[in-house]
């Protein structure tokens, strides 16, 4: 059974370039264009991982990551922040809210599927 990776972005070409990359190394891939249409998403469904931007509207990445922490059925979600920001500061308010990896933008899709396939959940 393929492992799901849950991307949460509110630019659509970012979600399509890291949703071609996903598949591409045989993972199911769900959309969501903010926190809030994530965590609607998310429910009682069982990721394996989450690829977040930081900046987005309605609800914001750090946001959406302290959100599912406080959830028992996502709190061991890994979490890949994938964003523009590259300040410490930020990354280490990411490091604290339970981020697993940060990758700033633009990515190589093979540092992205190493990221994944490293931190990835099993089923």
């Amino acid at each position: 059974m393929p492992k799901t990776v849950m991307i949460v972005d509110d630019s659509a070409s970012i979600r399509q370039v890291v949703n071609i990359v996903l598949k591409s190394g045989g993972y199911d891939v769900v959309e969501a264009c903010d926190g809030v249409d994530a965590i609607n998403k998310l429910g009682a469904r069982k990721v394996n991982l989450v690829v977040c931007d930081v900046n987005m509207p309605n609800m914001d990445g750090l946001t959406f990551l302290k959100a599912i922490k406080a959830t028992h059925l996502h709190k061991f979600t890994p979490v890949i922040m994938l964003t523009t920001e590259s300040q410490e500061s930020k990354k280490q308010e990411g490091r604290l809210a339970g981020a697993k990896a940060w990758v700033v933008k633009p990515f190589k899709p093979e540092q992205m599927l190493e990221a994944v396939s490293k931190l990835m959940l099993p089923n």
